[in-house]
């Protein structure tokens, strides 16, 4: 009988040092592991539908997790890009919006706001922030423009710091550099040219597909590291209270896509996984913007992200994000957006021209451009002057009439285009002077005008002052 009561005795110990455990861990707050790719066309993997490109790890967290069918980036370049991820505000008003800037003094960042929330906070990789008093985190180092020479990225300091303090939560970033240009990562005999589909968007060609292999194979190398990471966490005994996320950046350098305000340059893949807290397998089509990724990490970490000052005001004086959480999607609500904006700035970019300057708005029907310096050419380095420029190339390997007329649509837009996104993703067919669409350019241009003056975006004038936004 004694031995009976002492047996009972230990497994009511034990018990109740189980129901603690998961008291504990019920309230500690998770961990954030956010991994983005490096200038990569959100429907290149798999779980966005593209079948030639290797990319099994993305497609397993894709399985494990929640996958956005409609994010979208403010721009599509890289400083600009991440520093809204991190900061939720849009590039003109934070300051980061030109190529290689950053933003204003005061302005406040992830690092900020969950360094308050008692998190350790940690950056590997090319930096593309700044100031240092924006981003107070640790560094790990890393390459800002890989060359193929030598290790990229040294992971191992990412799995030392997940493991370094099990006692307060983390915030680590993965900032790598590929599938960024040159494309010298990766093993190319994975893929064989002659079988790769070619997306509408390019012309199709021996050196758009000679070109498409080196591409594919880096994201393959890239999709590894991924899976490097996916492992610490695994490992790490904490997988299961850690949000794990992958982002694509905006679009390739391939032609209509970065530097551009196409989907195919702003719009981003993005996948979530927190097991048990987001559904495995599912898939989420609501419109939704990097400036709305962090005041959702803030509410998933148990704060309000209203309440967050972020240190610039807009243009009616208010210091709270640009963006909304999204985290009531995870429960079946639903989010409130009902426009996307993309602001392009091309002063300050390599072999760019003076300025031209690029704005658009999109809904989940129609895309509206505005080229506001439609009457001078687009330069940047995808029209450089130099051995195998894939312009001049597209142009004598061009099967008739109207791929010529595409790629000199490049160089040389109209002040406005109009899509119908669902009849033509790949915006090929400009309705913009059409007079039954006339109404539709109407509404979304005076949408788009509201968020520009709420942004302090004046246009042309901004475009002039991108020089004194980089990072000198």
């Amino acid at each position: 009988m004694e031995y009976f009561k002492f047996l009972l005795f230990i497994l009511a110990g034990l018990l109740f040092e189980l129901t603690l455990l998961n008291a504990q861990n019920a309230s500690k707050k998770p961990n954030i592991l956010l991994f983005v790719g490096d200038d990569m066309t959100w429907s290149d993997c798999s779980p966005y539908g593209n079948e030639d490109v290797h990319t099994p790890n993305i497609e397993k967290l894709a399985d494990q997790g929640t996958s956005f069918d409609n994010m979208f980036t403010g721009t599509a370049m890289c400083a600009p890009t991440r520093q809204q991820l991190y900061s939720g505000m849009y590039p003109v008003r934070s300051g980061a919006y030109p190529n290689h800037s950053i933003v204003y003094v005061g302005a406040k960042s992830f690092a900020t706001y969950f360094g308050e929330m008692g998190y350790r906070n940690a950056l590997i990789g090319k930096k593309h922030y700044g100031p240092e008093s924006s981003f107070p985190l640790t560094y790990f180092g890393g390459v800002h423009h890989d060359n193929g020479k030598g290790q990229d990225i040294d992971l191992s300091k990412v799995e030392d710091f997940i493991v370094d303090d099990h006692e307060k939560p983390y915030f680590m970033v993965i900032s790598q550099n590929q599938p960024h240009m040159p494309w010298t990562r990766g093993n190319h005999e994975q893929y064989d040219a002659e079988k790769l589909t070619v997306p509408e968007y390019l012309i199709d060609c021996d050196f758009t597909r000679s070109e498409m292999v080196k591409y594919y194979a880096e994201i393959t190398y890239m999709d590894s590291l991924l899976g490097v990471c996916m492992d610490y966490v695994d490992r790490s005994g904490e997988a299961d209270n850690t949000i794990v996320i992958f982002t694509s950046e905006q679009g390739s350098q391939f032609p209509f896509a970065k530097w551009t305000c196409y989907d195919t340059g702003l719009k981003t893949s993005f996948i979530m996984r927190w097991p048990q807290k987001i559904e495995a397998g599912n898939r989420i089509d609501d419109l939704l913007h990097y400036v709305d990724v962090l005041p959702t990490l803030i509410e998933l970490a148990g704060s309000d992200p209203r309440n967050i000052h972020t240190g610039i005001p807009d243009v009616c004086g208010n210091t709270d994000f640009d963006g909304q959480s999204f985290a009531s999607l995870f429960e079946g609500g639903d989010h409130p957006r009902e426009y996307v904006y993309g602001a392009q700035t091309t002063r300050g970019i390599y072999h760019g021209p003076e300025a031209y300057a690029i704005r658009s708005i999109r809904n989940k029907k129609y895309k509206l451009i505005w080229n506001l310096h439609h009457e001078t050419g687009l330069t940047n380095l995808v029209t450089e002057k130099k051995k195998n420029n894939i312009l001049d190339i597209w142009l004598r390997e061009a099967s008739d009439s109207s791929d010529s007329a595409r790629v000199k649509m490049y160089t040389n837009r109209p002040e406005f285009e109009l899509y119908d996104i669902r009849k033509d993703p790949y915006e090929l067919n400009n309705l913009a002077g059409g007079e039954e669409y006339e109404h539709v350019k109407k509404r979304m241009f005076n949408e788009l005008r509201k968020w520009m003056a709420r942004q302090v975006d004046l246009g042309h004038e901004t475009e002039m002052r991108a020089l004194d936004r980089q990072d000198k």
